[in-house]
């Protein structure tokens, strides 16, 4: 399949140009219609069959000559309420909106692969399906929606990756089992008394108790949780009062849960409320816990990830790709999973010699766009091996 890196290479412009198109003009979930509206224009440019899904996103179909296998490649379309930073010319032109995770690269890297592989389609058995999807960034995401619109209808296996700062431009990783945990939330809301801060006695201080809180909620997954087991506790925020001198009413306590096994995600949670209880039994406050059980976990399919591994070893070389730790993120792919054996690999696009340093969600992320033509050639490998 010489042929594949050969045809990907070709159309390194268009998708380096794609990606700069969509870097300038982000939208977040369930606001991609511009987007949408330039992913059809380019698959109807290709003659490719595309279709409007999910509200805001795209289906679209590569039939080959013969019958056979359907494969779905997954890309996600939606930007993150961020002031982008970077100082390029491909900058965001639309201000609080940012692509600070990659999407930008995942859509033009599927539209280089509808490119590519639509010029060989005498030569492919079966069907390749592209899921361009929303609102991948907000709860509840777009799968489910895309799911109902048929997008996994007949699907034999399905493929998504991701780019990925922490690993450099020129390399891959993949895990060959849990890939990405189950990302829940969690909110407390503690009710004690105010008053003045001269006479605590005369409260009862939802600070205070919000604080022992803290403190016990830290003890979670070194204490109750089997130290074989992969878990976060986190908190991301806690608010009570306004002023110096009163005594709050309330606090609020907003944090995450990240596992991959269910039982243990449900038994922390139960802790999480007993720690609560006790805490403000001990001090007279009342609370509220509310629980959002956010995707599944990301479980990557062996056989699949051991296709997409070797696909990747062909365009950057065996030595290039490694199997990775899990990723306590999380990704509604998961529940592309639960239709059809699939798997999620991670395309390095990190670049120290180049300052490309920040983190994914920063808003100075930005990617070296080199692995643009990477991505595009791991992802067609693989769904021709699928198909195969």
């Amino acid at each position: 399949m010489n042929w594949i890196k050969q045809t990907v290479q070709q159309n390194q412009d268009y998708v380096i140009a794609l990606r700069r198109h969509f870097r300038m003009n982000p939208e977040t979930g369930g606001e991609e219609f511009r987007t949408q509206e330039k992913i059809l224009a380019e698959l109807k440019s290709l003659g490719i069959e595309a279709r409007k899904a999910a509200g805001t996103g795209v289906i679209a179909e590569i039939r080959g000559a013969r019958p056979g296998k359907t494969v779905a490649i997954r890309a996600d379309i939606d930007a993150l309420p961020i002031q982008d930073e970077i100082e390029q010319p491909y900058r965001s032109r639309i201000s609080g909106r940012c692509h600070a995770c990659g999407h930008d690269a995942h859509t033009a890297m599927a539209l280089g692969v509808a490119k590519s592989l639509n010029t060989m389609r005498e030569n492919i058995t079966g069907n390749i399906r592209l899921l361009f999807q929303p609102s991948e960034e907000k709860f509840p995401g777009g799968a489910l929606a895309m799911i109902e619109d048929g997008a996994m209808d007949g699907v034999d296996a399905v493929f998504g990756a991701h780019v990925w700062q922490p690993f450099a431009a020129g390399t891959a990783g993949i895990s060959y089992g849990r890939t990405m945990a189950s990302p829940d939330e969690y909110t407390i809301t503690i009710q004690g008394k105010g008053g003045h801060g001269s006479m605590p006695q005369q409260t009862v201080d939802p600070l205070l108790v919000g604080a022992q809180i803290v403190l016990a909620l830290k003890t979670i997954v070194g204490a109750n949780v089997d130290p074989l087991e992969q878990a976060v506790v986190s908190l991301g925020m806690f608010k009570a009062g306004e002023v110096f001198n009163i005594i709050p009413d309330t606090a609020v306590l907003k944090g995450t849960v990240r596992t991959f096994d269910h039982a243990v995600r449900m038994s922390i949670f139960d802790r999480i409320e007993q720690i609560v209880r006790g805490m403000c039994a001990a001090n007279g406050a009342t609370y509220t816990f509310d629980k959002f059980l956010g995707y599944p976990p990301v479980i990557n399919d062996p056989n699949i990830a051991a296709i997409a591994a070797a696909a990747a070893g062909e365009t950057l070389g065996k030595a290039a790709v490694f199997e990775m730790k899990p990723v306590m993120g999380g990704e509604d792919f998961s529940y592309y999973q639960q239709k059809a054996p699939g798997a999620f690999l991670f395309i390095g696009v990190g670049n120290k010699e180049k300052g490309l340093i920040h983190p994914h969600h920063h808003p100075k992320f930005d990617i070296d766009e080199t692995a643009l033509v990477y991505g595009c050639e791991i992802m067609a490998r693989t769904a021709l091996k699928l198909l195969a």
